[in-house]
């Protein structure tokens, strides 16, 4: 009955006109940002941060989860339509989805990822509200030594799903974390790293390096590549409606991707991305019919299971974060940016204390999903017509408002040359493969371990022992062990490149 309870104080939070707005907002501008090649949430959350200051914490949270969840239906249009993964998780959607396109039965593939995402994204959702109260009590048993623990767990799993190289995720984490070290020390109040420049005495702005190494990096990615690059879609979109045949193959992979990708979502470093892969790589292992056409020819199931995995995956991922206040991929740690610039404390004391914003966004995640159906499919047209904007014109304007943003967080000019020179940087990380999300969670997470294993060392005497004598924090050690035992296994470490190619 809680349950009930909780979800009809959500939904009076969701339904309130201002609410219902930002929410449309968020689920259009994600659709848009998915739509367009090369711009993926991560930017565009990071670029928007800044906007959200004017707004109340629920409308901020709601809008920016509506883009989260919004550039995964908007992702699939383009890998359908022009071969190009508008988002990194719609990237497999591409090898079936384009096939079909080119049969002509690009409507039936698109109403596919539709109705896929719009299934699984209600599952990962009501997953959220159902398991969020309980692990909300476990999570107020957390001391520092657990904290601790379990962020190292957060790391090595982040490490761990990273797709590419180990090593270079390893070197990501290793260097958000060292970034995270620039500032003031917390206990002394002494200036570290700072190299006497009185502007990086407050630390490097998270927005700074968000907005830096993924929207202008991706941005100068895109510029180094040539116009003709860019494929279009002209034929005209018909027939939107699957057939019975569809829906009997669909039907089954749908189901296995939500629960796969509901799964993998809660992981650090999993969310969207590795479901979406994974789903695929089950769907290729499970037998055809007889007459069903074969994976990489445009069989419904390769557009259908990857869209249900990435959208469960999106929605679950906010489960660790809203109960223990951990973000397990680099968008949810953009979230808690956003909660910290709203001074809301990400963690367990959220649904306590402010139970509108936490039953309010779990809300909105219905609403928003029910509008993405709306938004995705009968205005099919109005997407395709945006694919055919240059990407000159494009461009400056989002430097513009990137610039304006940051400018405006502290009125300072220093952080705009700051985001320039991280934009460069982010170039060159996806020039050398690798990942920068991995950045992203090690920049987050640095300062809260350093906090939390001082105050453990703090109420220990300086006992070290006190991570292996608590039991809850000995056994998150232990799984990061085990993590990364198994993961370095000679089979699984094959398994694990397996899964990150996109044909194989």
């Amino acid at each position: 009955m809680d349950l009930i309870s909780n979800l009809s104080l959500g939904f009076g939070v969701a339904f309130t006109p201002i609410n219902l707005l930002y929410g449309f907002v968020g689920c259009l501008l994600g659709t848009l940002i998915g739509v367009l090649p090369g711009v993926g949430p991560v930017a565009t959350i990071a670029m928007l941060l800044p906007a959200t200051y004017a707004l109340p914490p629920v409308s901020a949270l709601i809008m920016l989860a509506g883009i989260y969840y919004g550039a995964q239906y908007g992702g699939s249009t383009t890998a359908i339509l022009v071969n190009l993964p508008g988002e990194s998780s719609s990237v497999v959607t591409v090898i079936d989805g384009y096939q079909m396109a080119r049969k002509g039965r690009a409507g039936p593939a698109l109403a596919a990822a539709g109705m896929g995402s719009f299934f699984a994204g209600c599952v990962g959702t009501l997953i959220l509200a159902a398991f969020a109260a309980p692990l909300t009590e476990v999570a107020f048993k957390f001391g520092p030594a657990e904290y601790f623990s379990l962020m190292v767990l957060g790391l090595i799993g982040a490490v761990v799903l990273a797709s590419g190289s180990l090593i270079k995720a390893v070197a990501m984490i290793v260097l958000g974390l060292l970034l995270g070290l620039v500032g003031t020390d917390v206990n002394s109040g002494v200036a570290r790293y700072s190299f006497d420049i009185p502007e990086l005495t407050d630390g490097i702005g998270f927005i700074v390096i968000a907005m830096g190494v993924f929207g202008y990096g991706e941005i100068i990615m895109n510029l180094s590549k040539h116009a003709d690059e860019r494929e279009v879609f002209t034929a005209k979109v018909t027939g939107l409606f699957p057939t019975a045949e569809d829906f009997k193959n669909m039907l089954p992979a749908v189901l296995r991707g939500t629960a796969l990708g509901a799964a993998l979502g809660i992981l650090p470093g999993g969310g969207a991305l590795l479901s979406a892969f994974a789903a695929y790589t089950i769907e290729k292992k499970t037998k055809l019919k007889p007459g069903e056409v074969p994976f990489g020819k445009g069989n419904i199931r390769g557009v259908a299971a990857p869209e249900a995995a990435n959208n469960a995956g999106a929605q679950t991922s906010f489960i660790p974060l809203l109960t223990l206040g951990i973000p397990p991929n680099a968008v949810m740690a953009l979230m808690v940016g956003a909660m910290t610039i709203h001074n809301i404390q990400p963690g367990p004391q959220v649904m306590t204390s402010n139970p509108q914003l936490f039953w309010g966004l779990i809300a909105s995640m219905w609403i928003g999903n029910a509008m993405l159906i709306i938004l995705n499919l009968p205005l099919i047209g109005m997407w395709i017509k945006l694919l055919t904007v240059p990407y000159r014109w494009l461009f400056p304007s989002i430097v513009l408002f990137c610039a304006i943003g940051v400018y405006s967080t502290n009125n300072n000019t220093w952080d705009i040359w700051m985001v320039a020179l991280f934009g460069v940087i982010g170039y060159a990380f996806l020039k050398l493969g690798a990942e920068p999300a991995p950045l992203l969670l090690g920049f987050i997470l640095g300062p809260m371990m350093e906090e939390n294993l001082r105050r453990a060392l703090l109420l220990s005497r300086g006992d070290w022992s006190v991570f292996v004598t608590r039991p809850l924090s000995a056994g998150l050690l232990a799984a990061a062990l085990l993590l990364l035992v198994i993961v370095l296994l000679p089979s699984i470490k094959s398994k694990r490149e397996d899964v990150f190619q996109e044909e194989d």
